[in-house]
């Protein structure tokens, strides 16, 4: 299931439908490295089954995954194979490589290093309500989110993306739910959050596993501090970490939302896990934009509260494991 979301708003004008999608994103398939390849990347079925579809497609929702792979060379390791090779020369030569020649040298040793070096594979869910124009990467940095947009652009000719920004700003509602313990409809106030200041030395403040209707968090807003992370739930069914950004971090899902749902296998498994994850998160979602105040409208130019999106689809009721396959 994702554990961490990122939210993209869909252009208008984008036309491709699930199977064409996957014609494309075929064209850059996930080949592991090669010996002396430092990095590969590209598109692999989200089911984790060899030859299976490269978009899935669960109750009108797309799902597709991104695999790196990246091999381990430490730069310590390259250094003292660059040493070596410097000793080297120094001793038939009788003089020390210049800056140049070291550079030369380095990349000698990189490639003499890099087929013993060891791989590190990781992959990124993608989620795209179609019908809603929303796009969700399941990243935990902007920078892998950057990478995995990037690359879906270049893929999908006509596909234009735009981070949802909220007309309200996220800090300042979860101060505001902090100083008078109101939350949006269906949102709870956790028990961990962070605190930022804002001045020359930037203090922190970060509290875990604690009552935050105290009077000392108060203080703390009132001082000036502002909240940067936010622990909330929403229904008794979704557990999650809301951020300055609109990111949403540390996705659980509570026992409420597995409840009357037997245990699953194989395909049946991942249908259903992806069919809880989306229906979900598809209500969550949309009513947390409208308790920040609606999406900001950028072609209006102004930070009006737009309309109260609509929620993504319900899911189906199937069996489903909490232990997801995909």
């Amino acid at each position: 299931m994702f554990k961490n979301l990122i939210t993209y708003r869909i252009g208008e004008g984008w036309q491709t439908d699930a199977a064409q999608l996957a014609e494309q994103l075929a064209k850059e398939p996930f080949l592991p490295c090669t010996p002396t390849q430092a990095l590969a990347v590209g598109w692999a079925p989200p089911r984790g089954v060899e030859h299976a579809p490269l978009v899935e497609v669960i109750d009108g929702h797309w799902l597709l995954k991104l695999r790196r792979e990246q091999r381990l060379l430490p730069s310590s390791v390259v250094q003292e194979r660059v040493d070596e090779l410097a000793e080297q020369i120094e001793e038939a030569t009788g003089r020390k490589p210049g800056k140049k020649a070291r550079k030369d040298l380095k990349e000698q040793a990189t490639h003499e290093l890099l087929p013993r070096a060891f791989t590190k594979s990781s992959a990124t869910r993608v989620w795209i309500a179609p019908q809603q124009r929303l796009l969700f990467v399941d990243a935990g940095s902007s920078s892998r989110a950057d990478e995995v947009v990037t690359l879906l652009i270049q893929a999908s000719p006509g596909l234009s993306l735009q981070l949802v920004q909220t007309a309200e700003s996220p800090a300042a509602c979860m101060a505001a739910w902090l100083l008078d313990g109101v939350t949006p409809e269906g949102f709870q106030i956790e028990r961990e959050c962070e605190l930022k200041g804002s001045d020359e030395q930037k203090p922190v403040v970060r509290y875990a596993r604690h009552p935050l209707d105290i009077d000392e968090v108060r203080a703390h807003l009132t001082s000036g501090k502002m909240p940067t992370r936010l622990a909330l739930s929403w229904n008794e069914r979704v557990a999650f970490t809301l951020t300055e950004g609109f990111a949403i971090k540390k996705i659980s899902f509570l026992d409420l939302a597995f409840e009357g749902r037997p245990e699953a296998s194989g395909d049946e498994a991942f249908d259903a896990d992806a069919a809880l994850a989306t229906g979900e998160l598809g209500r969550l979602i949309p009513a947390l934009i409208e308790g920040l105040g609606g999406e900001h409208d950028f072609a209006a130019g102004a930070a009006a509260p737009a309309a109260a999106p609509a929620a993504l689809p319900a899911p189906v009721e199937e069996a489903i494991s909490e232990s997801p396959p995909w």
